[in-house]
């Protein structure tokens, strides 16, 4: 007789130990029809949340059943006791000096290009067709600040934290930091796909910005793992996250005569870039330290 195989099993504690990255990768699925049924059914980017948010809040009740599961508390996946202040603050100290190299960059570019510039602060969401609807409301950018609180917890807990902790179980350093950031970049083609399916940009254009979102995402989710190994928890990565969602692309922006964060995709490019070969470089000189 063939021997089928349930969704039960494969989320029954022994199977996640022994087949982690089987389990992962279905547990990603899970999280993944969520976020896309929220995206493309629901909406709820579209209603006065402004915030794709039930996937994430579907994802910390996941995420605390299947630590349940393994009799594992939350100290096991990186939200630990100690150090939460110092890691935080070391976080923004990251994410503060990379965007304010973009910053300049990206407004110098305009200022070369003999625009009027300046900063603004107020909400909009995030589009690759173009700037969202703005609001300057008080109650916008602290229901945008809650939001992306709810999202690191979330991202960070499952990638860095869950995914990246079961599979270096069994497996290296480099297989757990490549899978969970390699599954946090296909977590984000859920924008292009969405944005395909309401016709505002091509297959072709699906796919370029699918293969540019793995890619971003995947360095990003990299950069944050390691920032996990060299401080022994998330909350660094999880500070350098919320600045990159929730300030710099959600409520810091480039208003020039001609419009708003017309480099916003540059801005955040240089940034990332910037900030993972920052993190590598101390990487490397910790371990480089740690054999001496």
């Amino acid at each position: 007789m063939l021997k089928t195989t349930h969704s039960s099993d494969i989320l029954s504690e022994d199977t996640i130990l022994h087949k982690p990255i089987k389990s992962c990768v279905f547990i990603f699925l899970i999280l993944l029809l969520v976020h896309a049924f929220e995206a493309i059914a629901l909406r709820m980017d579209q209603t006065i949340f402004a915030e794709n948010f039930i996937n994430k809040i579907f994802g910390i009740v996941l995420l605390f059943v299947l630590l349940k599961q393994l009799h594992w508390d939350i100290s096991t996946i990186g939200f630990k006791k100690y150090g939460l202040v110092k890691t935080i603050l070391k976080g923004f100290a990251l994410a503060l000096f990379s965007f304010f190299i973009a910053y300049t960059i990206e407004c110098s570019i305009l200022y070369f290009q003999e625009k009027k510039i300046h900063l603004g602060f107020f909400f909009t969401g995030f589009s690759l067709t173009g700037v969202g609807s703005i609001q300057t409301g008080i109650g916008f950018v602290f229901i945008n600040i809650f939001f992306n609180i709810i999202n690191v917890i979330m991202e960070e807990g499952t990638f860095r934290g869950l995914f990246y902790q079961l599979i270096n179980t069994r497996y290296s350093l480099k297989t757990a930091l490549f899978i969970q950031a390699l599954l946090f970049g296909i977590w984000h083609i859920v924008t292009p796909f969405h944005n395909w399916i309401d016709g505002e940009i091509s297959g072709m254009g699906f796919v370029s910005l699918s293969i540019g979102y793995i890619i971003l995402a995947g360095m990003m989710g990299v950069k944050w793992g390691l920032l996990y190994r060299m401080t022994g928890n998330l909350y660094a990565g999880m500070a350098d996250h919320f600045f990159n969602n929730c300030i710099a692309t959600n409520l810091l922006h480039v208003v020039s005569n001609t419009g708003i964060d017309e480099y916003m995709i540059f801005r955040i490019l240089i940034a990332q870039i910037f900030s993972f070969a920052l993190v590598v470089f101390l990487w490397k000189r910790q371990k480089i330290e740690g054999l001496k």
